[in-house]
């Protein structure tokens, strides 16, 4: 495995693959890697001729300064473990390197609403940073496809509109989420709570699938309801419940007026914000 810091020295690499006729497939992370990145990588280097990770906690996409702060850095322990999946390239650069002087990296884009809703509404600015630093990435890269998880349903979401919408022709691919032995999903965060909490959050998961069995039981508002009610035990604060039109993310009123539909929710712990959803149907 290669570890890349400059943008520079990674172009050059990945020009000269390019013109062997090698496939490149792309995984941006902010390190603290799991297994659920892990399978991530997996699948694309059983996909591409080469894979590409990245690892940058990019400042952009944090709306709180703290959780910036906060979240782990582990370099070490993230490329032993990508040495140990056989990883060709690992991609570690600088803010500096990203979002070097001079270079405009803001994007304007119609998102049509999509960052608006769920994450969006509690977190602004988020999504603007998320299509900021993967434009970017791409545009660094070049990749003919790009990993996302669907842990993040509403990210990947955006970002295929953008690709979409600045006609950028990298392929995107969305891998399941990987969970906890308990059903939490798995996620960097995870690691700062404590074994207690890590314990009780396998509710998060069995609340998602309390839904999707009760779909045709209650209304829409009830299933929200009594699903936030089901996660408000002490020492977690559900931030929203969710039932969506997994294309739009849109809510919707009645479950069988669709042909996509989601449930998502995040949730408070030790100060811990976690998120999680469940495809109820997609016909």
């Amino acid at each position: 495995m290669k570890t890349i810091r400059s943008v520079k020295q990674l172009q050059k690499e990945l020009n000269n693959l390019k013109k062997q006729g090698k496939k490149i497939g792309f995984t941006p992370t902010l390190g603290a890697l799991h297994k659920g990145h892990l399978t991530l990588v997996k699948q694309m280097l059983k996909e591409n001729d080469i894979g590409v990770v990245s690892i940058f906690v990019n400042p952009t996409q944090f709306n709180v300064k703290e959780d910036l702060d906060k979240y782990p850095r582990t370099i070490k322990a993230d490329s032993d473990k990508l040495k140990k999946a056989k990883l060709d390239i690992l991609f570690v650069p600088t803010v500096k390197e990203v979002y070097p002087k001079g270079l405009k990296t803001k994007l304007k884009l119609d998102l049509n609403g999509l960052d608006q809703r769920m994450e969006g509404k509690f977190r602004p600015g988020h999504f603007e940073g998320v299509c900021q630093v993967v434009k970017r990435l791409l545009d660094i890269t070049t990749p003919d496809k790009l990993y996302m998880g669907q842990k993040d349903f509403q990210q990947f979401t955006i970002i295929r509109k953008m690709l979409d919408y600045l006609k950028i022709p990298t392929e995107l691919v969305v891998c399941d989420i990987v969970r906890e032995k308990n059903g939490l999903a798995m996620s960097s965060r995870n690691e700062r709570l404590s074994k207690k909490a890590r314990k009780e959050a396998e509710l998060i998961h069995k609340t998602l699938n309390w839904i999707k069995r009760n779909r045709n039981k209650y209304s829409v508002k009830d299933l929200k309801e009594k699903a936030k009610a089901k996660m408000s035990i002490e020492g977690f604060e559900p931030e929203y419940v969710s039932i969506i039109n997994g294309s739009t993310l849109k809510d919707i009123r009645k479950i069988n007026a669709h042909k996509y539909v989601v449930a998502c929710t995040a949730v408070w712990t030790e100060g811990v914000r976690l998120i999680d959803n469940l495809i109820l149907f997609n016909k």
